[in-house]
């Protein structure tokens, strides 16, 4: 054997414990990518009911919200008939009221007119 043949075993063999170190690292990152894996599926499964819960908690908060958008609507046409009612009300009675009222303060003041005056007192 000559001085090469002897160098190139060195060099085989510093290859050979060069490969066995890094093949523990590589074979524990495989390790750790397989429980990543395993992490993940189990979170996925676990989001999925999450997700399906959230969907049907707002799909009931929309149609209540549709409740309340068709429950205001009609708080709003029952304001604008009350309103017309009382309109309607002010018109319909209130002008005559201030008319009797005109005519009992001048029905009033006229009797106050014919009555005598009485003594120490003035109109």
């Amino acid at each position: 054997m000559s001085g090469g043949d002897i160098a190139g075993l060195i060099a085989a063999g510093v290859f050979a414990i060069l490969v066995a170190f890094l093949a523990l690292p590589l074979i524990k990152l495989g390790r750790v990518f397989d429980e990543t894996t395993v992490a993940i599926r189990e979170a996925s499964n676990g989001i999925t009911p999450i997700l399906e819960e959230t969907t049907v908690t707002i799909q009931e908060a929309n149609r209540q919200l549709a409740r309340v958008d068709t429950i205001t609507g009609s708080v709003a046409d029952v304001t604008g008939n009350v309103s017309a009612l009382v309109s309607l009300f002010a018109a319909s009675v209130g002008g005559p009221l201030i008319k009797i009222a005109g005519f009992t303060a001048a029905v009033r003041a006229g009797i106050a007119g014919l009555r005598p005056a009485r003594p120490g007192k003035t109109r």
